[in-house]
């Protein structure tokens, strides 16, 4: 990736899901014009996060917006969990691994991909077209200055990704790997797309706003003195007073990841933040605040700056019919 110096300034993109109509309002009011059939800024680039597709009205419209961009040489754009997902469900699982499919073809993961699996239905050439595309999407962007990752920035992971994909492009056979619950590569995109989580207590478990019954929930990465396990829940689902009050053993708390306040500043989507956008702390910001569930779609304008500043997010509401 070019230093952040060679450009005037990055504006980094949060999760959009298929919320078309918001992205050109976001960029329109980000500066960028629709010329020659390509969103440009003659002295700004913008990088996306990832996550463009799945649950919105909209999902080939956006791919086809930022692809455009990103071959134009307008922007970038890094690989979230659901283009991962997406390249799971359509690539054939490694020999002996039990499954057919990268991503298994149960119910709950048919659910996250129908609306884009139909909104692609009468297109097939260009869902496998986008889906080589995905494919070429890196994990990580590091500016120097700046990085960026969907979900978790681990560098006991990303130093040993880059001695194998200098590019932070992963191939066909890295994505088949992470069948493998224990290889390399599932810990690769388990903690760059997903983040880190914690074990709930006892084995409990929690049905979130989703649906979805967990064992796990999401942490922090950056808490660097936490005492109870609410003091690293990092996900829209908080947990119940009793388990949050619960005191961090030894252990649990050996095994938390950090992201030093030493370190660049750190870009990330993932989260379902809610409310007016800020940093959460001065190196690290989160740009996800659920569009798709009629939140904001919220961008950051980097100028180089060491500290982020609450003044330098740009967010847009996204009105109905936007998102389903």
């Amino acid at each position: 990736m070019a230093p952040a110096s060679e450009h005037l300034g990055y504006d980094l993109i949060g999760d959009i899901h298929g919320c078309a109509q918001t992205l050109e309002r976001l960029l329109g009011e980000l500066g960028y014009a629709h010329v020659d059939g390509v969103w440009q800024h003659p002295a700004r680039r913008a990088i996306f996060l990832g996550d463009l597709l799945d649950r919105g009205p909209r999902i080939r419209e956006v791919v086809a917006l930022v692809r455009t961009m990103v071959e134009a040489g307008f922007a970038l754009c890094i690989m979230g969990n659901h283009e991962y997902n997406a390249l799971g469900w359509h690539t054939r699982a490694l020999p002996g691994s039990g499954r057919q499919h990268v991503r298994e073809h149960n119910a709950r993961h048919e659910r996250i991909i129908r609306e884009t699996l139909a909104q692609y239905r009468d297109a097939p050439e260009q869902w496998q077209s986008d889906l080589d595309w995905f494919q070429q999407l890196p994990l990580v962007l590091d500016g120097g200055n700046f990085r960026v990752v969907h979900a978790c920035w681990d560098a006991a992971l990303i130093e040993p990704l880059y001695q194998l994909y200098p590019d932070g492009r992963i191939d066909e056979h890295f994505l088949q790997a992470s069948c493998e619950r224990d290889s390399f590569a599932r810990q690769v995109l388990d903690r760059l797309l997903r983040g880190t989580d914690m074990a709930l207590p006892h084995g409990m478990t929690l049905t979130g706003s989703d649906g979805f019954t967990r064992a796990f929930f999401r942490t922090k990465f950056w808490e660097e003195d936490p005492q109870t396990l609410g003091d690293v829940v990092f996900q829209p689902d908080g947990l119940p007073d009793e388990i949050a009050e619960m005191p961090l053993s030894a252990e649990q708390r050996a095994d938390l990841l950090v992201y030093p306040a030493s370190e660049p500043p750190l870009f990330v989507g993932h989260y379902w933040q809610t409310g007016k956008p800020a940093p959460i702390r001065p190196n690290l910001a989160c740009l996800d605040y659920s569009a798709v569930k009629y939140g904001q779609l919220v961008s950051y304008r980097f100028d180089g700056e060491r500290h982020l500043s609450r003044d330098k997010f740009v967010a847009v509401n996204v009105r109905r019919p936007e998102a389903p």
